[in-house]
């Protein structure tokens, strides 16, 4: 399906054979990596069981105490901050950076038990198990279009 496009996406790169090496080394500095790895929101993972819903969220470089956790009318909010700080020292040549990113992802979960979420957070991975009230599949209706 996407390859219905109805142009080449590398139509640029023969064209323009003299800057791509030029962009792609100057976007492959270190600054740009940073902040690209900063940038955008966390990964996250949903998953239904019969009993349970799970949430796994990737959150690499946060720490425990700098996240949070909210469930309020039925939407699940996962924040987080990150601040991280660079220092390279090299003969005279001194760097530092400083890098702070912000992240919050709201999900919208109903028939959930809010009493015995639990959560728990190793190696950058954030686990929330969130119980179902009932259990099972929620009786669907099959509706016909005429």
């Amino acid at each position: 399906m996407f390859d219905l496009v109805p142009f080449r996406r590398n139509n640029l790169t023969r064209n323009d054979e003299f800057f791509t090496p030029f962009l792609k080394t100057f976007f492959d500095d270190d600054f740009f990596t940073a902040m690209k790895d900063i940038q955008g929101n966390f990964r996250v993972d949903l998953k239904e069981t019969e009993n349970n819903y799970l949430v796994e969220a990737e959150l690499p470089g946060v720490k425990r105490e700098a996240i949070d956790i909210d469930y309020e009318n039925n939407h699940l909010t996962i924040s987080a901050k990150r601040e991280e700080t660079l220092e390279d020292e090299k003969g005279d040549y001194v760097r530092r950076e400083r890098h702070y990113g912000e992240f919050k992802r709201q999900f919208y979960v109903d028939n959930v038990d809010e009493d015995k979420i639990n959560a728990t957070f190793k190696d950058g991975v954030l686990k929330i198990i969130l119980p179902k009230l009932t259990k099972g599949r929620d009786k669907k209706k099959k509706i016909d279009i005429h």
